[in-house]
């Protein structure tokens, strides 16, 4: 992107293209919340939500009353940057998702991947498929994932396999 002097110019770019991530999340519940009944502002929210993952170069899977769903709000330690959710995917509580991510759909029919609770998805991880990963899995990065893995899985390689379960001790 070409640097600007203009401070209208960045103050309009900043509006338009950075990622706050509570104000992100509040418009993204808003728009996929079929509760609240303002279309019009629905379609705002939506915009600028479309906005901010094409400068970021990536999806959160929203879509007007509906799209992926996230059971609470994702921590991302890298912003959002590269990282793409398929509508019908389901995100558990508290994961963790690092930069250049895809979790999607293996074709056009079909439902996204289920990531259960308390999950951690390293960078390039991909994740695709009518696929279920348990809960407190760690998908190690790059790991192609195309298969479901139980509860407590350590999960890595391509095509990913489960190089050990956690115990309670780690």
């Amino acid at each position: 992107m070409e640097k600007t002097n203009n401070k209208f110019e960045k103050m309009i770019l900043n509006v338009i293209q950075h990622y706050n991530h509570k104000k992100y999340w509040k418009m993204r519940d808003y728009v996929v919340n079929s509760n609240n009944s303002n279309k019009l502002m629905k379609y705002l929210y939506l915009f600028k939500l479309k906005k901010i993952d094409s400068y970021h170069n990536a999806s959160m899977g929203t879509n007007i009353n509906g799209g992926a769903h996230f059971d609470s709000t994702p921590f991302f330690p890298h912003g959002i940057n590269g990282i793409f959710v398929a509508h019908e995917s389901v995100i558990g509580k508290n994961c963790v998702i690092y930069q250049q991510v895809t979790i999607g759909k293996k074709s056009e029919i079909g439902e996204g991947p289920r990531i259960g609770d308390n999950c951690i998805i390293y960078p390039g991880a991909k994740i695709f498929g009518e696929i279920k990963i348990g809960n407190n899995c760690i998908i190690g990065a790059n790991a192609v994932v195309n298969k479901s893995f139980p509860d407590n899985s350590i999960i890595v390689g391509i095509p990913a396999k489960c190089l050990r379960r956690k115990n309670e001790k780690d």
